[in-house]
């Protein structure tokens, strides 16, 4: 059997050296690849959360008020009323004491819904045409009386009768220039009677 002490190690053996290159070259690779892998992660993703924007509430539009009709002609209790918002010219009667027994009913359009400040006249039977009989405010220029069209503005019991005349003796009038043809109606006048005479 050989005697081991013939074979020493020494410290120049190369066995030692290629053992600590190798752990040296280990310990590179890892941390190499340690940085490689910090620079290469992704980003970490930012997730932000935005509130809904707030809606306007919408305003509700303003309750309607009040109106305030005059009924008069055949009625029980000709008066001033206060009545509801979107009622009609059958509510303004009853709440006049209702019609009298000769009114023309026929002669009223009972389901016009009434406007503030109109006046809703009930005729009697045989009487003059009413002047708010379909429930329009605007006077029937080719029907109306002396006196209906003494309501306009600016017209008096001369012109009245002069605007009677033309009407008697032309046939009717058609439009605001055929009642400039009457004498003392003017542009002033008739800017007045702008959407207060009817042509029917």
């Amino acid at each position: 059997m050989p005697d081991l002490g013939e074979y020493p190690f020494s410290s120049d053996s190369p066995r030692p050296r290629q053992v600590l290159f190798a752990i040296a070259l280990l310990v590179l690779i890892v941390t190499s690849a340690v940085s490689l892998w910090q620079q290469t992660r992704p980003e970490p993703l930012e997730i932000r959360v935005y509130p809904p924007p707030p809606t306007d509430t919408p305003t509700p539009p303003p309750t309607p008020g009040p109106l305030t009709v005059y009924v008069s002609g055949a009625v029980h209790e000709p008066q001033v009323l206060s009545l509801p918002h979107g009622s009609r010219v059958m509510d303004a009667i009853a709440s006049a004491g209702g019609p009298l027994p000769d009114a023309d009913l026929d002669r009223v359009n009972l389901a016009a819904e009434l406007r503030d400040g109109m006046q809703v006249h009930l005729a009697r039977q045989g009487g003059t045409v009413p002047l708010l009989a379909t429930g329009d405010p605007r006077i029937r220029i080719n029907h109306a009386t002396m006196e209906e069209i003494q309501l306009l503005p600016g017209i008096g019991p001369v012109l009245a009768l002069r605007i009677i005349a033309w009407r008697e003796a032309q046939g009717r009038f058609s439009n605001m220039s055929d009642l400039d043809a009457v004498t003392g109606v003017g542009p002033a006048l008739l800017r007045q009677l702008e959407g207060l005479v009817r042509f029917d």
